[in-house]
């Protein structure tokens, strides 16, 4: 035990990874359904590893929070601009309103129960769940003209409070918007979602709708009807407008045939036709009999992912989508799903589809290639993250940041964490511009935004260890009580202000507060209550600009509880 503790002591670096291996999996642990998250996991080991009052270099906390900052920042770096234009601006003005509340909330219950600003910046950092409120917020405190013991109090009482409330924070929310939430807006949010689906087209046939209980499939039929023999692919094809139906290749005799519209078909030809199965199944009676042909099936079949660029499908509904291409652009191909800012959104034919937004295709490779070039980028699968652009966005931005005047000796800027972020916005919606531009794909960047922020958390709670029994004991109750009016009041106000103000749909409403909160557990729930994905349709703009306002708001809570 004394050569752990020794080494500990000795290799702080050893102590952040132990921390962080014990935090994550503290997070695998579900408590009534819910977990503690890996940010708060980390955060409390840190802290009990902490009371060996174990040496952690100041600087190592910045190069991992400025890591994640950036990932932070060209994650919504798409959809934070996308709310700037028109087709966002309501549900981008209902977030930044939001963020007003819990600003003010916590401001005013911070003053009322008289914390300061190390308390109350970490009660509204854990009480909002906005993580990074603890570096920008530890970043201005370090450059106000203060005692060194008075900025390491306020720094290590921002963990403190950002540990105790950042639980309730989580869960609490969640609860709100899940249970409460209809029944504040008096509705039933199930059957709510699913009329709007309806609206949306959601129920009504839809050639490019695919869903996992009606499988795309490919099967071979001999054709033994006289009215379609001496026909073109075109011409066959055109029989069956409604179902989508395609033929891929055929079998003559014993020579097998890659199709094109113009190929003719004779008698005795085996097709290999390609639709949704339950057509295959109903009309196969209509032109033939279905037969065994492994051979004439065995063709390369892609599913790809692909960014929406091409002008002409921003503001299309989905079921638009296969009527545009020319030429037969999307002949053979299956739009399986659309998803906004990493969630899936809805698939009813009445969904408009933005910029950057990503639809995954299927079918023949040839077909997918070719309508992947019509809809935009296809995002092929790579491990490969360009850290150049992550290198020289970072170091942009810092610089950018410490750009600034000095207002009585406080210095007036964004400071390194807030440039950094704001650089990550930029680039991030340079990527959804150009996107053979600076790739960091989902993998590398769940790594840099994780690792950053809970190596960063984890030096923040080495560095408090010390003081957290102490300030637990003083202030835990308090900062509880203050913690939950701050997750609470402004959700409530958010509800009213959307119903009665924005007059949002029931089902965008919840989905929209929980992203100008920043909380992706509270969609989920949200969802799981709506039984639909239709409060996703208000999630992606609001998280964007929440995640961004939140975490600027950690410097003002400093600066207005000072």
């Amino acid at each position: 035990m004394h050569f752990i503790l020794d080494a500990l002591r000795l290799h702080p670096e050893l102590a952040i990874y132990l921390a962080v291996s014990i935090g994550f999996l503290i997070a695998r642990i579900k408590i009534a359904g819910f977990t503690l998250g890996s940010v708060t996991g980390v955060l409390i080991t840190a802290l009990i590893i902490g009371q060996l009052d174990i040496p952690v270099s100041p600087g190592l906390k910045s190069v991992f929070f400025l890591l994640f900052l950036f990932a932070v920042g060209y994650g919504v770096g798409p959809e934070f601009v996308r709310g700037l234009r028109k087709d966002g601006i309501s549900q981008a003005l209902f977030a930044v309103i939001v963020c007003l509340f819990c600003l003010g909330t916590a401001t005013a219950v911070a003053k009322l129960f008289h914390l300061d600003p190390g308390y109350g910046t970490g009660m509204f950092g854990g009480a909002c769940t906005v993580s990074s409120v603890l570096g920008v917020g530890a970043d201005t405190v370090n450059q106000l003209s203060l005692a060194p013991e008075i900025k390491q109090r306020w720094i290590s009482e921002m963990s403190i409070a950002f540990a105790v409330t950042y639980i309730f924070g989580t869960a609490g929310v969640a609860w709100f918007l899940a249970a409460l939430g209809p029944k504040i807006l008096g509705v039933d949010l199930a059957a709510a979602c699913r009329k709007l689906e309806s609206e949306l087209g959601g129920d009504e046939p839809d050639p490019s709708v695919h869903s996992t209980y009606h499988l795309i499939d490919v099967r071979a039929y001999r054709i033994t009807a006289a009215e379609f023999r001496e026909q073109t692919i075109r011409e066959f094809e055109s029989k069956f407008p409604k179902q989508r139906l395609f033929v891929e290749r055929l079998r003559r005799g014993n020579k097998i045939i890659d199709c094109n519209p113009d190929t003719v078909v004779r008698a005795g030809d085996v097709l290999a036709i390609a639709s949704r199965t339950e057509t295959l199944i109903e009309d196969a009676s209509l032109f033939g009999i279905e037969v065994s042909d492994p051979p004439l099936l065995d063709y390369p079949d892609e599913t790809l992912d692909v960014m929406v660029t091409n002008r002409e499908l921003i503001g299309v509904t989905l079921g638009a989508v296969p009527e545009l291409a020319t030429d037969q652009g999307s002949r053979g191909v299956f739009v399986r799903e659309l998803s906004r800012g990493g969630h899936r959104l809805p698939f009813s034919s009445g969904v408009k589809i933005s910029k950057g937004d990503v639809l995954r295709i299927s079918g023949n490779r040839r077909d997918v290639e070719r309508m992947a070039d019509t809809v935009g980028y296809p995002l092929r699968p790579s491990y490969v993250s360009d850290m150049v652009l992550l290198g020289i966005g970072i170091f942009l931005g810092a610089l950018f940041g410490l750009l600034g005047v000095s207002v009585d000796g406080i210095p007036i800027n964004l400071s390194t964490s807030g440039g950094t972020l704001v650089a990550g916005l930029v680039f991030g919606w340079l990527r959804s511009v150009h996107p053979s531009f600076g790739n960091i794909p989902g993998a590398g960047l769940w790594v840099f935004n994780n690792l950053g922020l809970t190596m960063f958390v984890a030096v923040v709670g080495l560095e408090a260890g010390p003081l957290f029994m102490k300030g637990l004991e003083n202030a835990g109750l308090m900062l509880l009580g203050a913690g939950a009016s701050v997750t609470i009041v402004p959700m409530y106000l958010a509800l009213l202000l959307g119903k009665y103000v924005f007059r949002m749909h029931p089902g965008v409403l919840l989905g929209a507060c929980a992203g100008a909160r920043a909380t992706t557990a509270a969609l989920a729930s949200v969802q799981d209550v709506a039984q639909s994905r239709v409060p996703a349709l208000g999630f992606s703009v609001c998280f964007a600009i929440g995640n961004t306002l939140l975490t600027v708001w950690g410097v003002l809570m400093v600066l207005l509880l000072r």
